[in-house]
């Protein structure tokens, strides 16, 4: 079955799935895009872990101790889709906001974010254009929701059950309305990277850096408690490799490895300010082994 999933997202979910095998006999190759599979003591193959992983199969279920979910007899879909209008009629008195929304899901970004809250068993909501194909991709571990963000009535849907959201590319926040009962806001920015283009690189650039304009200032303007990641130039790199550097304009010219941004807005989720909270990262030379820690520091330097 084909999926939604880039090739480099493929690659970093080769990786994800390395981590949380670790204890067991599973070998990825992620980097040259190759898969070779040992087997474990249940004889059951990689190629059949990842067929489960794109399916959102029994045996990803049971990894995740979660139960079977979605009957497959073609008919879920516009089922689904006549149960969201009639929740969408009656008000919700009381909410459980346990939810992640990842906003352009479909993007490359948005789908390492997506994998990466996936593995740390976070419930995920996921805008996307393509909602039949982000169910290939992710199965009913993510749920994906399609439509048009001028609409009231679908941006509540949206945020339904929602306590963050993380922003892998620019354009979500100006557009959107109220973000009533969200409580952190993860943005990643790459404005300091179009700020520091010149000649036809920032002629290129320059819808996309009006766009990540208006979304920090509409993030400043929230009053919602925000993390503004400002990270350096998003390289298909390997992550988890290097270190990293915060200092003041590294920004501007530095590069960072897209797992490794995708690694920190999840991160982010961890540590909540209590007001807005902006930093600057790119590969370095600094170790981090606890991120909570980290970002703590960052935030009383900000101060």
């Amino acid at each position: 079955m084909a999926t939604a999933l880039l090739p480099s997202t493929l690659s970093f979910r080769g990786s994800l799935i390395r981590q949380f095998n670790y204890s067991s006999s599973v070998f990825v190759n992620t980097h040259k895009r190759a898969f070779v599979g040992c087997y474990a003591k249940k004889k059951i193959g990689f190629f059949d872990q990842i067929l489960d992983y794109i399916e959102g199969g029994p045996k990803l279920r049971k990894w995740y101790g979660a139960p079977d979910l979605l009957p497959k007899d073609g008919a879920g879909a516009d089922e689904e889709d006549e149960n969201e209008e009639e929740e969408e009629e009656e008000e919700e008195e009381e909410v459980v906001r346990d939810a992640v929304l990842v906003t352009d899901g479909d993007s490359e970004m948005g789908q390492m974010i997506i994998l990466s809250l996936i593995i740390k068993r976070t419930r995920v909501k996921a805008l996307v254009k393509d909602k039949r194909m982000a169910n290939e991709a992710f199965g009913d571990y993510v749920e994906s929701v399609a439509g048009d963000m001028n609409s009231k009535q679908f941006l509540n849907r949206a945020l339904r059950g929602v306590r963050a959201i993380i922003c892998p590319t620019e354009g979500f926040l100006y557009n959107v309305g109220s973000l009533k009962g969200v409580k952190h806001v993860i943005l990643l920015s790459q404005l300091s990277v179009y700020e520091g283009s010149s000649g036809i690189q920032a002629v290129m650039r320059g819808s996309s850096k009006k766009l990540a304009e208006q979304d920090e200032s509409k993030l400043r303007a929230s009053g919602l408690p925000y993390t503004l990641i400002r990270a350096g130039a998003l390289q298909d790199t390997p992550g988890g490799e290097r270190g990293f550097c915060f200092d003041e304009g590294c920004s501007a010219k530095g590069s960072l490895s897209k797992e490794d941004a995708a690694m920190i807005c999840v991160e982010a989720l961890g540590t909540v300010p209590q007001g807005g909270f902006a930093f600057e990262v790119v590969n370095g030379e600094e170790k981090v082994s606890d991120w909570k820690q980290c970002l703590v520091k960052l935030m009383e330097k900000a101060d």
